[in-house]
């Protein structure tokens, strides 16, 4: 499964390791990441693709405009993965 603009990644390494973040562009083995908060639209975090984890979830770019909009998409995801999590113990 490869990643792609748009897509929730999870971090497998690094200091935001187990963080849930967005790919904003994929450059060759890099990926651009953001979460709007510690690495807004304006100072993206790029990382190795191999230490990320894709998810299912790829959001519509009209969403990723402003870093609150991402936030706010990282929040409802945190969320659900979590209640997902709660109902499966």
């Amino acid at each position: 499964m490869g990643i792609h603009a748009g897509q929730i990644v999870k971090s497998l390494a690094g200091h935001d390791k187990g963080d849930f973040q967005i790919v904003i562009a994929v450059d060759g083995v890099y990926a651009v990441l953001c979460d709007g908060k510690r690495r807004s639209l304006i100072k993206p975090k790029r990382k190795k693709i191999k230490h990320l984890a894709p998810t299912k979830t790829i959001i519509e770019e009209n969403l990723l405009k402003t870093n609150r909009q991402i936030r706010g998409v990282l929040r409802e995801f945190r969320k659900k993965a979590q209640d997902d999590e709660e109902n499966m113990c």
